[in-house]
Parts: structure tokens; sequence; C-alpha cells
């Protein structure tokens, strides 16, 4: 579903809007109509995506893996790039690694430096897929500290996670989907406190001792 909303996967009914605008495809005259290349492109770089094995370049340092969309893909002059990407790095408590390559870098750490290269585009929303399932137990609640603050700052995020403590303590809006179908959704004291299927209810059940606040 993620990769829906930026199409990097095609989908053949229903609308993605972003901000407004459909993703993908217009209708004309009643038919669907795929968007130029150019069309998707510019709106896919509205839209940034965090993904579960962090994908940073490996021959690239830090700063330059953070900065190489905002000058590649918005044309932004790099010295300008370079300050915010430093100051992202900063926010995201890495200020001391722009010259770290990723593999110098534990997994926590290159998690919170695709989380700094995604804001790097200033996006309009942040897609996560599931950011912290790779990572050691010690190491997600770094990366979770880094979503929270987005959340209390009012990014709008789309996150795939298994991360039930956060999900109900700082999710707007829930959705439970299993074989594709969306199973139930709703705010999350209606789906944690109230489930109403039994697909929900036995998922829960399964993690009752990790959401538990």
């Amino acid at each position: 579903m993620l990769r829906c909303v930026n199409l990097l996967e095609d989908f053949q009914e229903g609308e993605i809007l972003i901000d407004g605008e459909a993703m993908g495809y217009r209708t004309e005259h009643g038919k669907r109509i795929r968007r130029t290349e150019a069309e998707i492109a510019r709106m896919r770089a509205q839209v940034g995506m965090v993904f579960q094995s962090y994908n940073l370049f490996p021959h690239m340092n830090i700063l330059k893996n953070v900065t190489l969309g905002p000058v590649k893909s918005l044309g932004i002059p790099r010295t300008d790039a370079v300050l915010r990407a430093q100051d992202l790095l900063a926010r995201v408590g890495l200020a001391d690694k722009t010259d770290s390559l990723p593999g110098e870098l534990s997994g926590g750490q290159q998690q919170r430096v695709a989380i700094a290269r995604a804001l790097a585009m200033q996006p309009k929303a942040i897609l996560f897929d599931e950011v912290t399932s790779a990572l050691d137990p010690e190491l997600v609640g770094e990366v979770l500290d880094v979503m929270r603050q987005l959340v209390q700052e009012g990014m709008t995020m789309m996150i795939v996670t298994h991360e039930m403590a956060f999900a109900r303590a700082f999710a707007h809006r829930i959705v439970f989907m299993a074989g594709g179908e969306i199973i139930e959704q709703g705010p999350p004291e209606q789906i944690f406190d109230h489930p109403e299927s039994e697909r929900l209810q036995a998922f829960l059940k399964r993690f009752k001792q990790g959401y538990q606040m």
C-alpha cells in the first residue's frame, strides 16, 4: 500500500490524493488517464519514504546521502542543501557523523540518516515501511524518538508498524489490514479498547503486554 502511494507500485482502482491532487492518474470525461512521468516525478518528490533496510548509498558519506535528493531533484544550491542537511542530522542526533559512511554506523543510526534524508526533500508526507523491524531491540527506541518528534511537529505520516505502544500513543487513525484487505479502522482508543472483528481481537491479544501504556 505504501508503494502505491508514491506509485512505486501501480494500482488499478481507487484514488490516492496528495494534498488534494490525485497521484498517478487523473480523470477526464469519465476516463482514467495516467499522468506524464514528469508529473508523477513531481508528485513523488512531495512524499518521502523511509525503508525497512535504510537504502542509503553505501559509497557516499552521510552528508552526501542527505544532500543528493535536494540538489538533483529539487535543484537546491549545494550550499543551501548542505546547511539543511547539517541541521537535520543534528536534529536526529548525528551531527558528528557527516563524514561517516553508512557501513560505519549502527542500524539505528542509519535509519535516523534515512529519516533526515526524507526530511531534506521538505515533503508533504512521509511513508515509513516497518522502519524498526530490522533493528536490535535496544536501537528501536532511538528511531521511535525521532518519529515521535515528527508527530508532535505535525508531520503527516503513514506508518506500517508492529510497534503497538507507539501506534496507540501517537496515531490519529489506525487501519488494521490482513491479506490485502482492510479488516477494521478507527481512532486508537476504538481499535485497541473496542476491537470488533475476531481477527483484530486475536492479533491484539498477542501484543497485549507490549502496547499497554
